[in-house]
């Protein structure tokens, strides 16, 4: 969507603080030993507190409030009773809801407990890569530059990046136009952000996958060629100079 009064850009702070705040929280609350249902059934309360709703579940009809992957799992895990979490483990959250009528999204990896295997390099990557790319993105850039970035980055660090995970516009729905805004510059891509517009970066920093692929349960994504991945994601509002991080509460950063 794009910001034409101060009521959205009101309606879409809210709806970014609803995220936000419930990601922070279930990365706080997430502790060995605890299943990822139990984690869900935790961001669920939160959200219900707020007045949201889950945007995967409205959306898709995803079986779950909030997507939690471990490990391998590159995206879209489904909470479960049986997947029970462990020290040093890769944990990614995405959560995404509506309020109100506007929509926000963000996410964020990170290692449990002792980085016992040697994940957090790859996660501060992934939240460094996120930052830069972000305070780069103003009115009249092009969308594959900020990909271009993205890849460009990735690769000095060692890492490759997954190129069917994209950010995407968010405001009125979970996805809108700009449809695709790609980790990699994707040429084809002509588009420019747009002064105003509200849309969700993320980075997909991935340790030997360049692309993603779906697990017979219809949901979770894992890498095509295995290994890890780190991802970030802040919805902002894009200005003529740095933009509006309407989700920095949910600290990726810190």
């Amino acid at each position: 969507m794009s910001i034409t009064k101060e009521t959205e850009l009101i309606g879409m702070k809210k709806a970014s603080e609803a995220v936000a705040y419930t990601l922070k929280k279930m990365r706080d609350y997430a502790q060995p030993g605890m299943t990822t249902k139990q984690l869900d059934d935790y961001g669920a309360k939160i959200l219900s507190d707020f007045g949201a709703r889950s945007a995967p579940y409205l959306t898709y009809g995803f079986p779950g409030w909030t997507c939690i992957s471990v490990n391998n799992e590159f995206c879209h895990g489904i909470p479960s009773d049986k997947r029970i979490l462990k020290e040093g483990e890769l944990i990614n959250i995405d959560v995404s809801a509506e309020l109100d009528g506007f929509w926000a999204d963000n996410g964020g990896s990170f290692v449990l407990g002792k980085d016992i295997n040697r994940h957090q390099q790859l996660v501060d990557a992934s939240k460094q890569i996120l930052h830069k790319a972000i305070f780069n993105i103003k009115g009249g850039v092009r969308i594959s530059d900020i990909g271009y970035l993205i890849e460009t980055e990735a690769k000095k660090r060692g890492y490759k990046v997954i190129k069917n995970l994209t950010g995407h516009g968010v405001g009125r729905s979970l996805h809108e136009e700009p449809g695709e805004i790609a980790n990699y510059r994707d040429r084809l891509n002509l588009t420019r952000f747009k002064k105003n517009a509200v849309v969700a970066i993320e980075t997909f920093i991935s340790t030997t996958s360049t692309y993603a692929m779906t697990l017979n349960d219809g949901w979770t994504m894992v890498g095509n060629k295995g290994g890890l991945m780190a991802q970030h994601e802040h919805t902002i509002v894009v200005t003529d100079g740095e933009p509006i991080i309407l989700t920095e509460m949910n600290g990726v950063w810190n």
